[in-house]
């Protein structure tokens, strides 16, 4: 059975959906069988992968439109499948709202197809509304990009709060992955401040790695690629491919 990831930040422009497409990505490469969800309307995960044909969508299969195995799109990696979003998947938040419903569907989409790869990994839109829910409850772990600045620090905290609501009520086993740091300068004290103040608090749930920031990794999803194809040398690559080997060996 594979294991289900989500990458949450409720703060945008943090690096989640780039960090969940190159993780999936290196995770790929080393013949693990990924699907990543996009499940963010504003379908960066997809653009950023060249999918822009996004009928079906993951709000299809969500209404029941389509079965899902119809919806799920093949990426430029063989391993590398992609469930894309369209900004239908917007209109699921607010029918749910007026609806006043909080069944959380996400994890009945994922049931059916969690045994055929190895990992999941699930982009969540930046916010903690009923989407992101969805995606906590239907994991097994989270995983946090966390940009290196002051902000940063209080949105985290909101963040894992919303994480312990979930685990005391509609998911007791999901558990935090860990939290990475993303577009690192250590040319500035702040970010170096932030690091080891997450470290001296959080220990052992930060990754080693840090994604420095990189211009390349902004290239990338311009040109539909992740960035093991578009620049393999460049630092940021080398630093997700490292990462990637570090959520592989925790498992």
């Amino acid at each position: 059975m594979g294991k289900v990831f989500v990458f949450v930040n409720q703060k945008g422009g943090v690096g989640k959906t780039t960090s969940a497409i190159n993780i999936g990505a290196y995770l790929s490469l080393k013949n693990h069988k990924i699907l990543l969800i996009d499940f963010d309307p504003q379908g960066n995960m997809s653009s950023g992968l060249g999918i822009y044909d996004r009928t079906p969508s993951v709000y299809d299969v969500l209404v029941k439109k389509v079965n899902i195995e119809k919806a799920i799109r093949k990426s430029p990696l063989k391993n590398l499948s992609v469930l894309p979003a369209s900004i239908d998947l917007s209109g699921a938040t607010v029918e749910l709202v007026e609806a006043e419903r909080r069944d959380f569907f996400l994890s009945d989409v994922i049931k059916g197809v969690r045994d055929l790869y190895d990992y999941i990994l699930i982009d969540c839109p930046p916010s903690l509304g009923i989407l992101t829910l969805n995606g906590l409850v239907a994991s097994d772990a989270v995983h946090i990009p966390l940009q290196c600045e002051y902000f940063a620090l209080e949105g985290l905290a909101l963040l894992l709060e919303t994480v312990k609501r979930v685990q005391s009520g509609s998911n007791p086993n999901l558990k935090i992955a860990g939290i990475f740091f993303t577009m690192y300068d250590p040319r500035t004290k702040l970010a170096q401040e932030v690091v080891q103040q997450v470290k001296s608090y959080f220990e052992d749930k930060v990754f080693s790695t840090i994604i420095p920031r990189n211009v390349k990794l902004s290239e990338a999803p311009s040109h539909g690629l992740p960035i093991c194809l578009y620049d393999d040398k460049c630092a940021g690559a080398l630093a997700y491919k490292k990462l990637a080997e570090e959520i592989e060996g925790r498992g």
